[in-house]
């Protein structure tokens, strides 16, 4: 990215919305310059369900950001989510279209084009569409065949699609807000870009993102994703568990539950008795300083992560799993499981993973950042560290980006005319004297 490129990220989430300013150096070190975190409102399970409640905390979020970083934002790249979110593999053939045979930009363009002409309902919108891995004249295995020779060029991709819907409600917000949306990406894919090594996605990974309401699975194999999915359910789920266990309120159980996630308060409940570490009330955990409405004293630590915490985490890896074997891929994933997003401070999470998962396991946080780093080296923010990613490499590899104009060189990236009815007057005025 150029000195002064600045690329604005906004993850839109259950619980709550985030922006992210920053800019992104040649080694890919992402410059924090400012942060919002804003509740959400308007927003269930990952989808708007009121664009007005929606538009104000965007708008919030947007602004909190803006002061922070002394910028005006103007053009933004979007997360999506929800369990609308569905996923295909699919292949291209062109015949390579120079005399010469020597392979270009546009015949990348031809085939990944190719790949996309698959069978959707109208309801359906694609959003992505990833290569996998391309085949010349027969030789497989190829990440980037620009600038060889061939005949024939083949590519596998992995397409995501999402509800026309609910991407239209997105972008309708976010006009609303005042900015232009340079584009949507699916919340799973946007961690992956923040949290996972080049190495483990050559390996194979499968990164779980924990949201509030949904949570997001992208398997890696062999350098790029092979499948995508959301499932229904989230963070938020454990909070109700605790509410409905200790019978208080959702607002105490989600203090309690971020209690139980500090790392500190464990040393803390041993610290002033190393001796008696045997006695019964070691189990028992001080809830006093939370100051709760409902006078939550004193809570047994097994009864809460044993009995309630746990049967969750179990149930939701169990479906990760189910996912994991309906994916094909069970096997070719040896760097295991990365754990993101703000449920991954959950207690016991890890634990719970390697068991029902019997796989290698870590919790993934933004890797490469610098600037305000304070705020967004944490797993919640994962999303909104790898839409700034994203934007990065569309303004590199996009010419006229901030017009919509140009077909995007890299694969994946759903461009979106800018300006509303105007801008695409013009988009379609200038398109018609590109060649």
């Amino acid at each position: 990215m150029t000195d002064g490129k600045i690329s604005v990220g906004i993850d839109i989430g259950t619980s709550k919305i985030v922006t992210v300013i920053a800019k992104v150096d040649e080694e890919q070190t992402v410059h924090v310059l400012g942060v919002s975190e804003v509740k959400s409102a308007g927003i269930r399970k990952g989808q708007i369900v009121d664009i007005e409640d929606a538009v104000l905390s965007m708008n919030a979020s947007l602004e909190g950001a803006e002061r922070m970083a002394g910028y005006s934002i103007s053009h933004v790249i979007a997360s999506i989510g929800g369990n609308h979110i569905e996923s295909l593999n699919s292949k291209g053939v062109v015949a390579v279209a120079t005399p010469e045979g020597e392979i270009t930009e546009n015949d990348l363009t031809r085939v990944i084009d190719a790949a996309r002409a698959v069978s959707l309902p109208s309801t359906r919108e694609i959003i992505h569409v990833l290569p996998r891995n391309y085949t010349v004249d027969g030789q497989e295995g190829i990440k980037d065949p620009t600038g060889m020779t061939g005949v024939r060029l083949e590519v596998d991709t992995h397409i995501i699609s999402a509800s026309a819907t609910a991407v239209r409600n997105l972008e309708k917000a976010l006009s609303e807000v005042g900015v232009d949306v340079d584009g949507v990406v699916f919340n799973g894919y946007a961690s992956s870009l923040a949290t996972l090594s080049d190495t483990e996605k050559e390996l194979g990974v499968v990164l779980v993102d924990i949201g509030a309401g949904t949570t997001d699975i992208s398997i890696y194999v062999e350098g790029s994703v092979a499948y995508s999915s959301v499932l229904p359910i989230g963070a938020r789920h454990i909070t109700n568990d605790l509410a409905i266990g200790l019978r208080v309120s959702l607002e105490s159980a989600e203090h309690i539950k971020l209690f139980l996630s500090r790392p500190q308060k464990r040393s803390a409940l041993t610290e002033f008795d190393e001796e008696p570490r045997k006695e019964t009330r070691t189990d028992e955990i001080d809830l006093s300083q939370l100051h709760l409405p409902e006078e939550v004293r004193k809570v047994s630590q097994k009864t809460l992560v044993e009995g309630i915490i746990r049967p969750r985490l179990n149930e939701i890896f169990t479906m990760i799993g189910m996912e994991i074997k309906k994916s094909g891929l069970v096997g070719q994933t040896p760097s295991g499981i990365v754990i993101t997003g703000g449920g991954a401070h959950t207690i016991g999470i890890v634990d719970s993973a390697k068991r029902m998962l019997a796989m290698p396991v870590r919790v993934g946080a933004p890797l490469n950042l610098k600037g305000i780093v304070d705020e967004v080296q944490n797993p919640a923010f994962a999303t909104a560290i790898g839409l700034i990613h994203y934007g990065a490499t569309i303004e590199t590899k996009s010419s006229f980006s901030g017009f919509g104009l140009s077909m995007p060189k890299i694969p994946g990236m759903k461009k979106l005319p800018s300006g509303g009815k105007f801008g695409k007057k013009v988009f379609e005025l200038l398109k018609s004297f590109i060649p």
